[in-house]
């Protein structure tokens, strides 16, 4: 199921709210919330739901064994056993068509390459699990004793599919009781509709931009292949922050507090911020769980580095490209980290600025292209050795014809809200206005954002196939 169908919102949601309202007690809420998450993953994958239910009661057990022989041999071995059959049902379902291929384009072999659906949300829930047991075992976190909670903790609907990644210690207390305000209640909604927002309004409409010039990059001029990648960094920040948006609200209504996945990445001065701003749920995981597992037999802090970014490129997708993508911000960012934070800080803010937002945009250009025949070609139309020249005049067509969309997107890059907040304090409008003023302007892109749903086909997240 997908949050931006009007069935979802209008009649999922609402049942799955009134539902929660009639139940009495956090247990009774629970029960409510784990059969709708259950309903919303078997909505779209009715088979693979068999599989979560099954990576939940392994890791559910490993949790108990854990707790029994905390710091013990039997500690150490359900660790082992959990983390190892998470990654494998990760990468079963996730890399063994890749491997099969590069393995008979080595070896001109002809192995038949397995055709296995991938399961939605898989690479999130997976990380969840893996961040719960390994707390575990650095006894940061007490392991769930209740299967039910622990099941709510992995399968509850707002991030199950698409993050962010929610750690067990984020929402542990919120398991067993929370409080709803009406504050949370309309906090919520207006994240919601603001998520929408993003989605539909801006993300769907990038979209056409992006595949217009970057779906036909060999038709594509210089100005073309930065202007398809351009729009297509901004789909990507508007889709995937507009799901985090809905997440992040539908969890707020819930009474869950989730971390922000989010923070306006696009203001950066440098590649390290850019990644300290964006999917900063992902980012941490790595850096709390990967950086410091020791290479040979030590911890080696530019061989963390890599090893990270490494494993930043494989989770998004089983295409090299994706490799190459976590490669090439590990290579800046480990360049900033030779150059030291004192040292970048004397560089000029506007030289900074340029250069982080043209490695960003190749960035994109590298993540759109799965082929690498057509990644070359990205490259070379985008550095003026292409055969189409500079500029068309299909080029300033598009821009002319999407000169409103283009201004709206940039803007909204920028922490907008914040800023309005921050004038209206100091103008002294009280919180009621703003709380009004809020409020009618999140049903308005509410009802603008339906009215498109209506025309609308298929509104996927992008972020579903990772």
């Amino acid at each position: 199921m997908v949050f931006s169908r009007l069935f979802f919102i209008y009649i999922f949601l609402p049942v799955c709210l009134l539902c929660y309202a009639l139940a009495r007690g956090t247990k009774a809420k629970n029960l409510v919330l784990i059969v709708f998450s259950l309903i919303f993953y078997a909505w779209g994958e009715p088979v693979y739901i068999f599989l979560m239910l099954t990576t939940a009661a392994v890791n559910y057990g490993a949790g108990l064994v854990i707790g029994k022989y905390q710091g013990q041999r039997g500690d150490t071995a359900a660790t082992v056993i959990a983390v190892t059959y998470d990654l494998l049902m990760l990468g079963v379902f996730k890399y063994s068509g890749f491997i099969v291929e590069n393995i008979n384009a080595l070896f001109s072999s002809s192995i038949p390459i397995p055709d296995i659906r991938l399961p939605i949300g898989i690479s999130f829930y997976t990380f969840q699990t893996i961040s719960y047991i390994i707390d575990c075992h650095w006894e940061k976190v007490k392991p769930q004793k209740s299967f039910g909670k622990y099941l709510l903790f992995l399968t509850l609907f707002p991030q199950l599919v698409a993050g962010p990644i929610v750690r067990y210690s984020t929402i542990e207390k919120e398991i067993n009781d929370r409080k709803i305000e009406l504050s949370d209640i309309s906090y919520g909604l207006n994240r919601v509709a603001l998520g929408l927002g993003k989605k539909v309004l801006l993300a769907n409409q990038l979209s056409i931009i992006a595949d217009s010039f970057l779906g036909n990059i060999g038709s594509s001029t210089m100005f073309g292949a930065w202007y398809g990648a351009i729009a297509y960094g901004l789909q990507i920040y508007f889709d995937f922050s507009g799901y985090s948006d809905i997440a992040i609200g539908l969890g707020r209504i819930f009474g869950f507090h989730f971390d922000e996945n989010f923070d306006h990445p696009f203001i950066c001065r440098d590649i390290t911020e850019f990644w300290q701003r964006w999917h900063i749920s992902l980012s941490t995981f790595f850096r709390d769980y990967v950086l410091y597992i020791p290479i040979f037999g030590k911890r080696r802090k530019y061989g963390g580095l890599f090893l990270v970014w490494l494993c930043t490129g494989i989770w998004h997708g089983a295409s090299w490209n994706f490799i190459i993508w976590g490669l090439y911000y590990g290579i800046f960012v480990f360049i900033e980290m030779l150059i030291g934070k004192k040292r970048m800080k004397k560089i000029p803010v506007v030289i900074r600025h340029i250069y982080s937002k043209l490695v960003i945009i190749i960035g994109f250009g590298i993540f759109y292209f799965e082929k690498l025949g057509k990644l070359g070609t990205f490259f070379k139309t985008a550095f003026g050795f292409g055969e189409n020249g500079f500029l068309a005049v299909q080029d300033k067509i598009s821009v002319i014809n999407n000169m409103y969309l283009l201004t709206v997107a940039v803007i909204c890059c920028f922490p907008v809200i914040k800023w309005v907040k921050q004038t209206a304090d100091k103008h002294f409008v009280t919180k009621a206005a703003v709380s009004s003023a809020a409020a009618v302007a999140a049903a308005l892109l509410l009802i603008v954002t339906s009215i498109m749903l209506v025309a609308s086909t298929a509104n996927p997240f992008l972020y579903f196939r990772f």
